[in-house]
């Protein structure tokens, strides 16, 4: 048997390797989210004045959700080439496509200058955002996944898993430092622009680590050993449809408690409970914190006893913790809030560390960046776009957090049951044909 997917090849270093699917994931996701805080913060207002603030702030964060949309379309063309030409070279055009929608946002005109088009644009540039993250999560943990030693595949996977809170991280320090530093009026009037400007050199610095790679040596033996997928999405519904539905339908919790915890959490604590935005920004941070720790030791435990444990784990925390949830948020106690995002976030990280290898181990090499970008990104529509916008509805119409708690717990619940039907993978040969599902 060939030594390939047991261990990592000498010619590329581990670090390099590291580095490569980390930055691109921090620097996506940062650029993701600094524009979920701003549309809880300042883009109703700015991009849709002539709104009530209710109204304002579901426009707000319908552009918001326009990102998740995007992602599944740039999964499917994305890994259409990512399977054909090779990860690499999708994962800088990815970078590449992301950052430019980002810095346009920092550049657009409001609705004060140019009226209904400023909209417009901020949906379009949106849009780019999410289709230029859509290549890049499948791509990064691929890039991870099939360089790493077969009984180390959870570990190296977190690699990119971890850069979502750092982007995060960095995301809301960002609005912190600049909120905290100067007048409403100069933040709502530019400094809002300032994190995605700033962007711009996070990609030069990105796409220099990521051209100093090569590309990975499953990808190249599948390659040598088989065909090319002429269509790898139609071959990923032919091949293993039921695989794709359960993946898809279980990863849509990651999505859900990720955004109700941080972006959503951010809009109804402010606007809702009246909380200090500052202070809601640093106790995300704190949990976005955790969960950057949490997440290699959960992924290292996958990698011991399975991934299908640690994401059963992950939905039972998460129906337990729904309620406790917004129950801490509620108190306004910087402490209790606090611990109530950790603890969702660990949960999160519960589930979203494991997937970072159990997604494409489930799938065939020769479509395997397409079926994981799919099952990743479809589940965001729900989970990421529809979720915020539901939860400021149902906070609308019922004057209570109850039903968002009882929706988590349905959302954690169907992971559950998905998880439970999907096959365990943590000792499988990615080099191997999976059988058909």
């Amino acid at each position: 048997m060939s030594t390939v997917a047991s261990s990592p090849p000498t010619a590329v270093p581990r670090s390099r390797i590291a580095a490569a699917s980390f930055i691109g994931t921090a620097i996506e996701f940062y650029d993701f989210y600094i524009y979920g805080t701003a549309a809880a913060l300042v883009f109703g207002h700015l991009f849709f004045p002539t709104f009530s603030p209710l109204a304002g702030t579901l426009a707000a964060f319908a552009t918001f959700g326009v990102g998740f949309v995007a992602r599944p379309v740039g999964a499917v063309v994305f890994g259409h080439f990512g399977d054909r030409v090779g990860r690499k070279t999708m994962l800088i055009v990815s970078l590449l496509v992301m950052g430019t929608g980002t810095v346009a946002i920092g550049l657009l005109p409001t609705f004060e200058t140019i009226g209904v088009a400023a909209p417009i644009l901020l949906v379009t540039c949106r849009f780019l955002q999410g289709f230029g993250l859509g290549g890049e999560w499948g791509g990064a943990v691929l890039l991870a996944t099939e360089y790493a030693p077969k009984n180390r595949r959870g570990l190296w996977s977190s690699f990119p898993q971890v850069g979502p809170a750092i982007g995060f991280i960095f995301a809301g320090l960002a609005f912190l430092v600049l909120g905290g530093t100067m007048p409403e009026a100069a933040f709502d009037s530019w400094g809002w622009r300032v994190p995605f400007l700033a962007s711009a050199l996070l990609i030069i610095v990105g796409y220099y680590i990521r051209m100093r790679i090569a590309e990975t040596p499953v990808f190249e033996k599948a390659m040598r050993e088989h065909e090319k997928a002429k269509a790898p999405i139609v071959e990923v519904f032919k091949r293993q449809p039921r695989t794709l539905v359960l993946a898809t339908c279980s990863f849509i919790l990651a999505h859900t408690l990720f955004y109700t915890i941080t972006t959503f959490a951010l809009s109804y604590g402010t606007e809702v409970l009246g909380l200090n935005k500052n202070m809601l920004l640093i106790c995300s941070m704190i949990a976005a914190a955790v969960m950057g720790i949490a997440t290699p030791i959960l992924a290292v435990y996958s990698d011991r006893v399975g991934r299908r444990r640690v994401c059963l784990a992950a939905a039972v925390l998460a129906i337990l913790w729904a309620f406790p949830l917004f129950a801490l948020i509620n108190t306004g106690q910087p402490v209790l809030v606090a611990v109530g995002m950790s603890v969702g976030l660990i949960a999160f990280a519960a589930l979203f560390a494991p997937m970072g290898a159990f997604l494409p181990e489930l799938f065939a090499t020769r479509y395997r960046y397409t079926g994981a970008s799919v099952a990743y990104n479809a589940s965001s529509i729900v989970g990421g776009g529809v979720s915020p916008i539901l939860a400021t509805q149902l906070i609308a119409w019922t004057g209570s957090s109850l039903p968002i708690s009882a929706y988590l717990a349905v959302i954690a619940l169907i992971c559950a049951v998905c998880v439970w039907f999907m096959r365990e993978t943590h000792t499988a040969d990615l080099t191997a044909e999976p059988t058909v599902s």
